[in-house]
């Protein structure tokens, strides 16, 4: 997308030109003389290299112009629109992106010709007369600069501006910054996660897989804390996923095929100790009277599948539990759940009770059952087929198959509300705002939050390709062609901020927001 790549191309004597109304005219271009800065600039902590700079900083007039390319303004927490008839508008914005250096393998030259555009400024709600200023906006290959005026980057934005004879220009914006963790290039091609003051993230060597941490004020201290071996013929055997549960962090993996294989659950101590701990096609909750682990896989269709493990004892002493006629956390069409989070859609644990999704038959299949772990009393609270449910602010919620809707009880299954005006492929719960995912064309979704005394309210206007909430915020990332990578919502679904990098996925972490951009596999970290 060229303009996230060159930049917020405005080129105002283009387009007034393209859009000025027959037979009228307007003020002609003025074309000036400027240069390449010969001192240190330095902009949020990056230090620009203009030799080779596609879009170099310039200096008119004694005072140095930046280029308002998509990345450079978003780093410094500015958005640019144009429309005919106001022409440019610059205002301070809920936005940040990295740097990026936009390198050129040609040499710039030490001065050029910029243009000058007679054209209507808006600058923080304040219309600008170009033409009668004494720094004005320019124009330079098709990119609109801005002059780092004391009156601008002070006074408007409120940057902290600061000059020295040593040291140069210094330019600081108070936006949130996104943080590149200094990781090796190649850790971008598997799984990272950042949990209490660690990054975790894997380094393959031949058939190899080593999983290491790092201290986040001094990554270079890595240390491997667990390895393994795999073959070329094993189902996905690169890949490792790491997932936060009851405030430990865990990774899995697979090895063999996809009916012989296996999956590895590997619990992390905070001592950084990882010790294997599960195997096989299954996935397990803790309860307070040990570890309930329910058992996937072909076997699972013979029913009976849902053990609980003692405390402190090994899977082999493990014992029955629930009605044994009962497939559990089953779906009838002939698949089960699998992957680091799928059981947040099937099981939830309250007190002595599981509750668990469950068939007996064809007629009466994916319904939520309750089962008392002390007396092994198992109980039908909703009977009507769902897809997946949730235990939210101490209610149900689920999405029933019949209308693809979503429904709230008491945890008795009695009060039944229906929530949300579409079909729904995602929920959960922020601040005590219920949102959700309605699908549209492709692989995007439109947003909304569940309101069941009106119409449901679109959140946000562009339809999101994924949705997910992350230490107390709503994560909605978006495709590489669109203008955003990601924006920040929330608990009532208001504007936090938005992040003009790709991105390709929201990686584990305990504290702010973990990114991996779609630019170059990186890793991004933002509080």
């Amino acid at each position: 997308m060229r303009k996230k790549w060159a930049g917020y191309t405005v080129a105002f004597s283009l387009c007034m030109s393209l859009l000025a109304p027959a037979g009228q005219s307007r003020a002609a271009d003025v074309s000036v003389r400027v240069t390449l800065p010969d001192f240190a600039v330095n902009l949020n902590g990056h230090t620009v290299e203009n030799q080779y700079r596609e879009y170099p900083l310039l200096v008119y007039r004694d005072i140095t112009y930046f280029p308002m390319t998509w990345y450079d303004t978003r780093m410094l927490g500015l958005e640019a629109t144009w429309s005919p008839d106001d022409g440019l508008n610059i205002k301070q914005s809920r936005v940040t992106s990295t740097y990026v250096p936009y390198k050129s393998e040609r040499r710039n030259a030490a001065a050029y010709a910029a243009e000058v555009p007679a054209s209507a400024v808006t600058i923080n709600g304040k219309a600008i007369d170009n033409t009668k200023e004494e720094y004005p906006l320019l124009s330079f290959r098709d990119v609109t600069y801005f002059p780092l005026t004391w009156r601008f980057a002070h006074d408007e934005f409120g940057w902290d501006y600061r000059w020295s004879d040593t040291g140069g220009l210094s330019i600081t914006s108070h936006n949130p910054q996104l943080q590149t963790a200094p990781l090796p290039a190649y850790a971008g091609e598997n799984d990272v996660a950042l949990f209490k003051g660690y990054y975790y993230f894997v380094e393959t060597t031949d058939t190899t897989n080593h999983v290491y941490r790092a201290p986040v004020r001094k990554p270079s201290d890595k240390e491997e804390i667990y390895s393994y071996n795999f073959y070329s013929t094993d189902m996905l055997p690169k890949v490792v996923s790491f997932q936060i549960r009851d405030n430990t962090l865990w990774f899995k993996y697979h090895l063999g095929g996809g009916f012989v294989g296996s999956d590895y659950f590997v619990k992390i101590g905070d001592d950084g100790k990882a010790e294997l701990l599960r195997h096989g096609y299954l996935n397990f909750r803790d309860t307070p009277y040990g570890t309930l682990i329910v058992l996937q896989g072909a076997s699972a269709f013979e029913g009976g599948n849902l053990y609980l493990s003692p405390p402190g004892q090994d899977d082999a002493n493990r014992k029955r539990v629930g009605d044994p006629k009962l497939m559990y956390a089953v779906k009838y069409d002939g698949t089960w759940s699998l992957g680091p989070n799928d059981e947040v859609s099937y099981t939830a644990i309250v007190g002595d009770d599981v509750y668990i999704l469950a068939s007996r038959s064809d007629s009466d299949a994916n319904k939520i059952y309750k089962i008392n772990l002390k007396t092994n009393k198992t109980e039908k609270i909703v009977d009507s087929s769902v897809s997946r449910f949730r235990m939210l602010d101490n209610k149900l919620y689920y999405v029933k198959d019949e209308d693809n809707a979503l429904y709230s009880s008491a945890l008795d299954g009695t009060d039944e509300i229906k929530l949300s005006d579409h079909a729904v492929s995602w929920f959960d719960s922020i601040d005590g705002n219920v949102f959700y995912t309605t699908k549209k064309e492709g692989n995007r979704f439109e947003l909304y939050q569940a309101d069941p005394n009106r119409e449901d309210p679109l959140v946000w206007t562009t339809p999101v390709a994924s949705v997910q909430v992350a230490n107390d915020r709503l994560v909605c990332r978006f495709g590489e062609n669109d203008d955003y990578g990601v924006v920040l919502l929330d608990g009532s679904g208001r504007l936090l901020l938005s992040v003009a990098d790709p991105i390709s996925h929201v990686l584990t972490s305990d504290e702010g927001i973990l990114l991996e951009s779609a630019r170059d596999s990186s890793v991004e970290f933002i509080r």
